[in-house]
């Protein structure tokens, strides 16, 4: 018997789609080891959703590219420039938590430091905030192909280094990286090393 035939798989931008958001928010929130639960509750994907669908924030629409198979979401990428970053805006998000924003406001506050990592990124850095793919096609290739689209973007938009930050104990992701010729610029925090929330801050010159 032939092995089966599989289909390509073929990128494509976001849609300010409310059920686009949800596949959004539910690969966002797998990849930040439930922390959009945390900051917003029960309705977390519903809420990011909801903003996802507007302009001028990192966690829109504009910033992500989806994977696809047979016109499945797969994967994704979200990724956005220093200069995007530094002018996005709060209000989005906040707009969307509705009675939560309460909820946002605290875990915010309580997570700030943590938080505010990405704001240490180059005026010329392309930032890689999220790369997701479904977990049975995770040896299929599909990480590759993001990762290729999403430096073809940098280079288009003018960026010179790429960059992104990955939790100290996922390993694989970072072997996946280093394969790429990514390597470690720091690590946060710098003082007290706490294994749970370590990070490191990987960078790549185009």
């Amino acid at each position: 018997m032939s092995d089966e035939i599989k289909t390509p798989i073929v990128l494509r931008p976001a849609a300010p789609d409310f059920q686009e958001g949800l596949a959004f928010a539910r690969y966002a929130d797998e990849v930040a080891d439930g922390f959009f639960g945390v900051m917003l509750g029960s309705r977390a994907h519903e809420i990011v959703a909801t903003a996802y669908a507007e302009t001028g924030h990192d966690l829109s629409y504009q910033n992500v590219t989806f994977a696809e198979r047979d016109s499945v979401i797969v994967g994704m990428t979200l990724a956005y420039s220093a200069e995007q970053h530094r002018q996005s805006s709060r209000k989005p998000l906040f707009q969307a938590a509705g009675w939560n924003k309460l909820r946002l406001v605290v875990v915010s506050t309580v997570f700030a430091p943590m938080m505010r990592i990405v704001d240490s990124m180059g005026d010329k850095d392309y930032y890689l905030q999220t790369i997701a793919v479904d977990e049975a096609l995770r040896s299929e290739g599909v990480g590759t192909i993001l990762m290729d689209a999403y430096e073809e973007d940098a280079r288009a938009k003018g960026s010179t280094r790429l960059a992104l930050d990955v939790f100290g104990e996922n390993n694989r992701a970072r072997q996946f990286y280093e394969r790429r010729g990514w390597t470690i610029e720091s690590q946060w925090p710098k003082r007290f090393k706490i294994p749970s929330l370590k990070f490191y801050r990987m960078t790549k010159d185009l």
